[in-house]
């Protein structure tokens, strides 16, 4: 990066595969851990406490326009350890399908949205993101067994559980999803291709046909080596940071331009948030680690719609 980031440090170790960081605006950071099947929060020092006990995996998580936050959870997984890493696998015995959860933070109570769309069950709800007009887009990640993957697919919702929408279906492990600056554009990360697409947005849950029918949408970024996208967020220049897996770190992607990477001494860097007074802090999740950190960035990040 011609900037660099800089105070990058551990907040937190001992989470179980953290994910969905959101900065709040006390200084503490919320987050899920997947395997605890817990909304956390994360106070200043790094003392953690549950604020909601979920079931299942939640993955993917955010402020919505009421102050609950809302969580992809992608109904769990067979877990196992490679090189001291902790890794996600497959479909455990007890799943019963995914869902999209609301947590009132007042109470820690649980509201469950969604279980299904137009008569099929979600299957591994994973990321999402609010636009400014009471809905939010979602990723289903799809499920993996031993006798094979599901397509994913992106979907959208309102968050008062009136409607559900299957946007885009038949994707290859989509996952990190997010609006440009000016909510326009959409954009999704796959996590076995390694590309970052993009489609524009025509009105709530609808998007304009892509450039070319034989792809989901204008592709962004395509990874020239072995790494994996996980979830993302925006800059408010409009740069998409993309948590990274296998060699743990953000990568920097922007139409036209050529990617930058920030590396972290991980394997699994698997989604962001961006906080603070300027936007500028980000706090980062090691899922397979089980950490959390924190950094300077060199840009503000985007203030998300309800943050």
């Amino acid at each position: 990066m011609t900037d660099k980031v800089s105070d990058m440090r551990v907040v937190a170790e001992g989470l179980a595969f953290p994910e969905g960081p959101i900065a709040m605006p006390d200084g503490s950071v919320l987050l899920v851990e997947i395997k605890r099947g817990t909304l956390t929060r994360v106070d200043h020092n790094g003392v953690t406490s549950v604020v909601a006990e979920l079931g299942g995996g939640p993955n993917g998580a955010a402020l919505g326009p009421d102050g609950a936050v809302y969580v992809c959870n992608n109904g769990g997984f067979n877990w196992h350890e490679i090189a001291g890493a902790l890794i996600p696998d497959g479909t455990p015995d007890d799943y019963t399908g995914g869902a999209i959860q609301r947590v009132d933070l007042a109470t820690g109570a649980v509201t469950t949205l969604y279980t299904e769309c137009d008569g099929r069950p979600l299957r591994g709800p994973n990321d999402l993101v609010f636009d400014g007009q009471g809905g939010f887009w979602f990723t289903d990640h799809g499920k993996s067994d031993a006798h094979g993957t599901d397509h994913g697919a992106v979907l959208y919702a309102l968050a008062d559980g009136s409607r559900i929408t299957r946007v885009l279906d038949r994707l290859h492990g989509p996952n990190g999803i997010g609006l440009s600056p000016d909510g326009d554009t959409l954009y999704w990360a796959e996590t076995p291709t390694s590309r970052l697409w993009s489609r524009r947005i025509v009105a709530p849950g609808e998007l304009a046909p892509p450039a070319n029918p034989l792809m989901p949408g204008e592709l962004v970024l395509a990874m020239p080596d072995y790494r994996l996208f996980d979830s993302l967020k925006v800059e408010a220049d409009g740069r998409i940071c993309i948590g990274t897996l296998v060699e743990g770190g953000i990568t920097i992607a922007r139409a036209g331009a050529a990617f930058e990477f920030v590396a972290f001494p991980e394997v699994a860097i698997t989604n962001l948030a961006f906080g603070g007074a300027d936007h500028r802090d980000v706090w980062a999740t090691a899922s397979s680690s089980g950490r959390l950190y924190r950094l300077r960035w060199p840009r503000a990040g985007l203030p998300l719609a309800h943050q």
